[in-house]
């Protein structure tokens, strides 16, 4: 791997441990101080330090839709503003689908997979088939919150859905 990719990818690895962590060398003996947000310190000779005011990494959430008509959630907590690529597997012999959205989005979106024919063209929502994982990458604009769906008919009915907050 070029240099330049390895100093990104180390980069990338103290943001999130940082982030996770509340702040702080990601460890023990880490090159790199991780400055909180609005705090100020001198990083070491030689040593990258990271602006708090620069984007966050994007944030990688494992989910699980299943036979049981749940959407299983590894965190049911994101960030505002940051992308957040779900790692979604479909562990049923089913179809499933995971669609983002309030309340009123989820019943627009129902009527609209009603009318396509169960048609995904939308960046807010995919379809997962039977033991297939696919990723869909989201940047939430609004704190608060919001829904994942599936919209399989029958299944929103019945449950299939997981509550999402969007933090500031």
């Amino acid at each position: 791997m070029p240099a330049s990719l390895l100093a990104l990818s180390a980069t990338a690895v103290l943001v999130i441990s940082a982030c996770s962590s509340g702040g702080g060398l990601a460890s023990p003996g880490a090159s790199a101080a991780v400055l909180a947000s609005g705090a100020t310190s001198a990083a070491a000779p030689g040593a990258a330090s990271i602006d708090a005011s620069a984007p966050a990494a994007a944030t990688r959430i494992e989910v699980a839709l299943t036979d049981a008509l749940k959407i299983e959630l590894a965190s049911s907590s994101v960030p505002l503003g940051v992308p957040v690529t779900f790692v979604i597997k479909n562990t049923g012999t089913g179809e499933h689908e995971f669609y983002l959205g309030d309340e009123a989005a989820q019943s627009a979106h129902e009527q609209e997979m009603v009318d396509s024919g169960m048609a995904h063209g939308e960046t807010d929502g995919v379809s997962v088939p039977p033991g297939e994982t696919k990723e869909l990458t989201y940047t939430f604009t609004k704190a608060g919150e919001t829904l994942a769906g599936c919209h399989v008919a029958g299944h929103y009915a019945a449950g299939m859905k997981a509550a999402i907050t969007v933090v500031s």
